[in-house]
Formats: structure tokens, C-alpha cells, sequence
């Protein structure tokens, strides 16, 4: 009874020591998340044991979907979808070319690195790592001497990715462990999206209306005070995803077509309501970090085989970058910003509520697909954070010279 208020307590304690030194650790190379995932590593059952997460408890499959749900809510709330229809170039070269290209190249990699897995789980596996993260990828996104158009192509990149490989993942899921064996794909699919699917945008769309409907009128009518305000934007994205749930829909796909919707129904005070969604969903970011270095730690000491590090490494380099390179055919970009952005593209939160949706699921391949997706997030935390201010520094340059020389 007592060992999840160790754990609560222990977390607690640490984010608040972390509070106090925050500003002079985020001027070094070490990223927020490979602080708390070394915390979580050190401190997880596989070293000194102080903290008792493990993978299968509900508590840390409840953390790690709330704050999905708060993520993909705030982050679809700040792309403009006006903006986005204009912007024929970047953005939507990356999501819809790009995205698709990375999910078919990893998923023949996939099979041939793990001959074992059938082409779903080759595919789900590929699915898991393709969405990148935006907190992960704060470094290169904020960073001025990047390009103002390149920070934003791979932010809104990066916002939007993983809200569209939900419904593939959960495809590809229905297809491996249907519930109905004697259903044909068809029929599978089909139920997925009038039912996962369709109650998930359903609820999404009408609580982002309504929601918004509610809170301007409030507002106007001087109903509801500044600090509440800040808070029902939170409120809102978990309502949309624990009642898509409730009702057998997606709560992601909900969270996701929530925030779509009211960010563009909010759009002239929407920086200001979203900053208390932001940081609850940075706050729960952080526990999630901590959880998986807790536990991923121990998968990857047992498990972990030259197949997985290799596949990571290809996830990483080739996955991503050739497809970037591709889709970006034909613009004004130089190869060197091509480059650039591909490598941009680091895995993370995603990735983990990935791994214990499919981990839940009980899948013959289960344990390496979430083993290689543990390595790859891994090895990106680190070589991501490693290299996003001096390749920043060395871009710049290069753009520099080149525009001299022009």
C-alpha cells in the first residue's frame, strides 16, 4: 500500500530539487529528458531500487496516456490550420509524403533485421518510432541561428506526426489481435474507424466546440476568473480523452481533434489558455521520463540483441533521413538543410505510450518490438542531445558562407 506514495514522494522531491536548478542545467548539454531518465535509471528497481515502477502497472499506463492526451491536445492547439493550407511547401510535404515513406522504408528494414516478425509487427514496430518529438527537439527549435522557417517546419512536424499515427497503429493492432479471428481486414478496419475512430472524432469535435462556445461566452460575461480559465483548457483535453474512452472510441484521436478544433476556435487567446494545459502536460512529461529509465532499463539490460541496437541505429539515420532528403524534392532547401532537418527528428513520448499500448496488447512479438523502441529512444535522447547545439552552430555557418558566397 505504501510503495506507490514512496514512489509519488520520491518524484515529488526530486522535481522540486530540479525546479531550484533548472536554469543553469538547461544552459549544458544534458536535455531534461536524459536528466530524469538517468534518475529513473539510477534510481529504478534494475540499481538502487528506490522507485518500484513496472511496466504493467495501471498507474504508470494511466501517467503515460494522460500525458499523451494532454500533449497531442496542446500541440495540435498551436498549429493554425490556415497557415498549414497555405504552406504547400514544408510541412505538409513532411506529413504527408514524408511520414508515410518513413513508415514503408522502416517496415521492410524491419523485416529484414527481424526475419521473425510478421509484416504487421514489422509495421507496428515502424509505426512506433515514427512520430518525433517536439520537447525533445526544443534545442534545435528555439535555437536562433536556425532558419525561422526550419524551426517552425519541424515543430509543426513534430506536433502533428503522432496524432496521425494513432489511428495507424491502431489499425495495424486490430489487424495482429483481432478480436474476431474470423473477421476479414476489411470488416476489421472498418469497425476500428466507425467505432475507435469515429467516436473518438465525434467527441473530440463536440466538446472542442461547445468547450470553446462556453468559454467565450463566459468569459464575456465575466463568469469566469483568469486562474480557473487556465485550467479548463486541462480539463477539457482529459474530458475529451477518458470519455472517448468510456465510449469505446480513441481518447487520442479525441485529444487530437480537440485541440485542432479549439485552437483555431480560440485563436486570438489561445497562447494565453494553453499555457496551464502546457504545463501540466511538461510536468507529467517529466514523470513519464522518469518512469521510463525506470523501467526501460531493465528490459534493455536482458533483452537486448545486435538486431535491436542495429535497427536503432537505421531508425535514427536512414529511416528518417532518406525519406526527408525525398520529400523535399524539388524545394529551394539545400542538401545541407535537408540533412539537417532529417536528423532533427528525435523519439520520444510517442514512442513510450506506444510501446505500452502494444506491451498491453500481448502480441507474439510484444517484448523486442517494445525492447527496440526502448533502445531507439535511447540512443536519440542522447545523440539528439548531444548534437542539437553544435550542429545548430555548424548549420548556421554553412548557411552563412553560402549565402557570401552567393
Amino acid at each position: 500500500m505504501s510503495a506507490p506514495y514512496a514512489d509519488w514522494s520520491v518524484l515529488a522531491i526530486f522535481i522540486f530539487l530540479y525546479t531550484l536548478v533548472s536554469d543553469r542545467l538547461e544552459r549544458t548539454w544534458i536535455s531534461e529528458a536524459i536528466f530524469f531518465s538517468l534518475f529513473g535509471a539510477i534510481a529504478g528497481s534494475s540499481a538502487l531500487g528506490i522507485l518500484s515502477f513496472n511496466v504493467t502497472s495501471e498507474g504508470l499506463k494511466t501517467l503515460v496516456e494522460l500525458t499523451l492526451a494532454l500533449i497531442l491536445f496542446t500541440d495540435a492547439a498551436t498549429v493554425d490550420l490556415g497557415a498549414l493550407k497555405n504552406s504547400v511547401r514544408w510541412p505538409i510535404r513532411l506529413l504527408g509524403l514524408g511520414l508515410p515513406l518513413t513508415i514503408l522504408l522502416g517496415t521492410a528494414i524491419a523485416k529484414v533485421i527481424f526475419p521473425e516478425f510478421s509484416w504487421v509487427e514489422a509495421a507496428l514496430l515502424s509505426t512506433m518510432l515514427a512520430p518525433t518529438d517536439a520537447a525533445l527537439g526544443e534545442a534545435v527549435v528555439t535555437n536562433p541561428n536556425v532558419p525561422d522557417k526550419i524551426r517552425a517546419d519541424l515543430n509543426v512536424e513534430s506536433g502533428l506526426n503522432d496524432g496521425i499515427c494513432v489511428p495507424v497503429l491502431f489499425c495495424l493492432l486490430a489487424i495482429a489481435s483481432p478480436s474476431n479471428p474470423d473477421q476479414s481486414i476489411g470488416t476489421l478496419l472498418f469497425s476500428l474507424f466507425s467505432q475507435q475512430i469515429g467516436i473518438g472524432v465525434l467527441v473530440g469535435s463536440s466538446f472542442a466546440v461547445i468547450g470553446s462556445q462556453l468559454q467565450k461566452k463566459m468569459a464575456r460575461g465575466k463568469w469566469q476568473t483568469g486562474a480557473w480559465q487556465l485550467v479548463s483548457v486541462a480539463a477539457l483535453a482529459i474530458a475529451c480523452f477518458s470519455t472517448s474512452q468510456v465510449l469505446g472510441g480513441s481518447g487520442f484521436i479525441a485529444s487530437f481533434t480537440g485541440g485542432l478544433i479549439f485552437g483555431n476556435a480560440a485563436n486570438s487567446v489561445k497562447d494565453e489558455l494553453l499555457s496551464s494545459a502546457e504545463a501540466a502536460g511538461d510536468t507529467l512529461s517529466l514523470l513519464t521520463w522518469v518512469a521510463f529509465g525506470s523501467v526501460g532499463l531493465g528490459l534493455i539490460t536482458t533483452d537486448l540483441t545486435w538486431q535491436i541496437v542495429l535497427y536503432a541505429a537505421l531508425s535514427l539515420t536512414i529511416i528518417r533521413i532518406l525519406p526527408v532528403v525525398l520529400c523535399l524534392f524539388g524545394t529551394l532547401l539545400n542538401l545541407p538543410s535537408k540533412l539537417f532537418m532529417g536528423w532533427f527528428g528525435p523519439r520520444g513520448l510517442a514512442s513510450i505510450v506506444f510501446a505500452v499500448i502494444v506491451l498491453d496488447a500481448n502480441l507474439g512479438a510484444s517484448k523486442p518490438i517494445v525492447t527496440t523502441v526502448i533502445a531507439t529512444i535511447i540512443l536519440s535522447v542522447i545523440a539528439h542531445g548531444l548534437t542539437a547545439n553544435p550542429l545548430s552552430k555548424l548549420y548556421a555557418k554553412q548557411q552563412d558562407n553560402r549565402s557570401q558566397d552567393e
